[in-house]
């Protein structure tokens, strides 16, 4: 049995019936932060995604599983055989994902060994595909391992040159420490981000888990454009939906309350917090209580950003 609901943000959601009838219990009830129902895209069994594993990566299968919920064709690849394919490997590609984990251990820096191995490897071709129309995302050690490529915000790049030298870095959390927790984000409305398209106004709930989550600017004229033209494309805000620069809001003291990034063709993303890792709406800790009151939605709304991503590639977003 299910029903459809309006929220107050005007974002209409599907929800599966709890074990009674919906009962009063305020906030409670979710509000989708996306403006579309969630779940399978039409076409999106056209839209191929490469998913790179390996060498100390662990998120692997929930992001392929979001994009497969979605109807897209995702195929896990370890990394070492990715880069030993050379250039034909991104070839079909339309997404390209760096997903989370603690790749090479951390060590020098979180992303920094991958990042390296890459850019010796495939910086040439990884210009050409985001030049020629592919989709990047990176997750938590995906998005320090882009940032450290020159991929996120790549401000000045000229298109068919090579990768951007080093603009930004992820280091660690303003209060020291792993934190493990789950976070509010508010999507930028004036963002080019394919990533964040279709938003309802309503703050997007998903898991942070990170020791180095700050976004760092190499200098204040590149933070300034990059705020400017609407490159960050979500912030950490708090119970009031204010962006926040306080633990233990904002996990990592990032300035502004920047959580994520995007370049200016809004193709290229990096988020900290994990989107793949709320599909389902039992990932959520109110989950009984939604349960409870009969409005359990059908998708988890970290799969909104997944599902970007893939109406982008079939061309959903102009």
């Amino acid at each position: 049995m299910s029903a459809s609901g309006r929220s107050s943000s005007g974002a209409t959601q599907s929800w599966v019936a709890g074990e009674r009838d919906a009962i009063s219990l305020g906030d409670v009830v979710p509000t989708s932060a996306w403006s579309s129902e969630l779940g399978p895209v039409p076409g999106a069994d056209a839209v191929h995604v490469s998913v790179l594993s390996g060498y100390g990566l662990n998120c692997e299968a929930e992001t392929a599983a979001g994009f497969g919920m979605l109807g897209a064709k995702a195929e896990i690849v370890h990394t070492g055989a990715w880069l030993e394919a050379g250039p034909t490997v991104l070839e079909g590609v339309h997404i390209l994902a760096f997903v989370g984990g603690f790749s090479f251990g951390d060590h020098i820096a979180s992303g920094r060994v991958l990042a390296n191995r890459v850019r010796y490897r495939m910086a040439d071709a990884l210009a050409r595909f985001v030049d020629d129309g592919g989709h990047v995302i990176g997750i938590c050690n995906g998005f320090q391992t882009i940032a450290k490529l020159g991929l996120l915000p790549a401000l000045g790049r000229a298109r068919g040159g090579g990768l951007s030298d080093q603009q930004v870095s992820i280091v660690d959390n303003d209060r020291l420490g792993y934190r493990d927790a789950w976070v509010r984000l508010a999507v930028t409305p004036n963002s080019p981000c394919a990533f964040t398209r279709g938003a309802s106004g309503a703050a997007l709930e998903v898991p942070a888990r990170h020791g180095e989550g700050q976004i760092v600017f190499a200098d204040d004229a590149l933070r300034d454009a990059t705020w400017r033209e609407g490159l960050v494309p979500l912030t950490y805000v708090d119970a009031a939906g204010a962006p926040t620069e306080g633990w233990p809001d904002n996990p990592n003291g990032s300035r502004g309350g920047a959580a994520a990034l995007c370049d200016v063709t809004g193709r290229v993303f990096g988020v900290m917090p994990h989107p793949e890792a709320f599909l389902y709406a039992e990932n959520h800790p109110d989950y009984t209580r939604w349960r409870a009151s009969g409005r359990v939605p059908r998708w988890g709304d970290g799969l909104g950003i997944l599902a970007s991503g893939v109406r982008s590639v079939l061309g959903g977003w102009t």
